[in-house]
């Protein structure tokens, strides 16, 4: 598992396309000397496999799956990538529980600077778009990874057909060590819910005897979640 505290940023250096997948490699200057083949490593959120090491990078195979459910598929050599090594156990848990099971692909509407100052001082509002099928997962002041960073929602909000508007506060640390400020509005995002919140549903879903997508949070609090 991860915690979506970012430990350094890679570079695409390569992205060969095939029938169904893809190859990619990353330079990574730091973390390459930490990896093994085989390891796990956290992608902009993507939980992947560690292939082809060598001191300044690796490469990774992505599948039909991978690449139809998360934003990988739009990267190019020169796109910047979050990279997180997994958390080792008994590692104190600085953001929160990440899997690297991207749940679905939203879209950033607008990254606004919210204190005038250097880039040291600037504050930012992120906002997002969510798909409908995210929006009962996403609650204020709850967790949210967003391509790989934990990230704390500050509002959310209806949108249309059922989708989620979401505002979240980036401090300057958060925006410089990530490739958050590479992103453009319109750019995909991988998001991953918190995973107790599935789990919590789904509690509650069998204890009310229906379908967890039909939980609502009257009926949360009605059976003492």
């Amino acid at each position: 598992m991860f915690t979506g505290l970012i430990a350094e940023t890679g570079t695409i250096t390569s992205y060969e396309k095939r029938p169904g997948a893809a190859r990619l490699r990353v330079a990574t200057p730091t973390l390459a000397q930490y990896l093994h083949t085989g390891d796990s490593i956290a992608v902009s959120g993507v939980c992947l496999t560690a292939l082809a090491i060598t001191p300044t990078g690796f490469e990774a195979d992505l599948l039909e799956e991978t690449l139809r459910r998360t934003s990988l598929q739009a990267l190019s050599p020169g796109s910047s990538v979050n990279l997180e090594l997994p958390t080792p156990a008994g590692t104190p848990l600085g953001g929160h529980v990440v899997q690297g099971h991207v749940d679905g692909v939203g879209r950033l509407t607008a990254l606004t600077a919210v204190t005038a100052g250097t880039t040291e001082e600037t504050d930012w509002e992120l906002r997002l778009s969510a798909p409908a099928a995210l929006a009962r997962y996403i609650v204020e002041k709850g967790s949210l990874s967003v391509n790989g960073v934990s990230l704390t929602v500050a509002a959310v909000e209806a949108g249309a057909s059922g989708t989620a508007d979401v505002s979240i506060g980036i401090i300057p640390h958060t925006y410089a060590a990530t490739n958050l400020h590479t992103l453009q509005p319109g750019d995909p995002l991988n998001l991953e819910v918190d995973v107790l919140a599935k789990y919590a549903e789904q509690r509650a879903a069998a204890a009310a005897q229906v379908r967890p997508e039909t939980i609502t949070e009257a009926s949360l609090m009605a059976l003492g979640y």
